[in-house]
């Protein structure tokens, strides 16, 4: 029997609250509650992978949006704010944290004398590059449970399911 046809926690837990609250439909817990303990236990994952090259997960973030951006690794702090989902005013103390560590600079924008615009230094795209190296590794991993012909359809259909808060 593969890992698919055994009962897994989620399986204890709807068929308990099936039992005690059978008035309720608790079909969508057995997908949502397999999702957020799936993004507990990749979170645990990125965290280690992380924490190999000193990074917390939110300067992973912010550095590989800059990463991401192409040479020469500049972003405004808003569209920073836009790629994180985080206030400006969270994304101005990252930048901050970031800045002290030596992993951005911040430089007056070319375009507008009151703008500025953060740049990943040498160093921070060293250290981002090996966590994503690491990062790749250890999801790598997890997906090695699934076999390689059913990932595109998972992929499809977790697009799908988030593509109503993307608008």
């Amino acid at each position: 029997m593969d890992s698919t046809q055994r009962g897994d926690e989620v399986d204890r837990i709807v068929d308990a609250w099936q039992r005690e609250r059978p008035d309720l439909d608790v079909e969508p817990l057995t997908v949502f509650s397999r999702i957020s303990r799936l993004a507990r236990h990749l979170d645990r994952a990125r965290r280690g992978a992380f924490a190999g090259h000193d990074l917390e997960t939110w300067e992973f973030d912010v550095l590989s949006a800059l990463r991401r951006s192409g040479a020469p690794y500049r972003l405004s702090p808003g569209t920073l704010v836009a790629q994180t989902l985080v206030t400006s005013g969270t994304m101005t103390n990252r930048i901050d944290r970031l800045e002290r560590r030596g992993l951005v600079e911040r430089h007056r924008s070319p375009d507008d004398r009151r703008g500025v615009l953060v740049q990943l230094t040498a160093s921070g795209r060293r250290r981002v590059d090996a966590a994503m190296s690491d990062l790749l590794d250890v999801e790598a991993r997890v997906l090695d449970a699934l076999p390689m012909t059913e990932r595109p359809r998972l992929a499809g259909l977790l697009r799908a399911l988030g593509a109503q808060f993307d608008e």
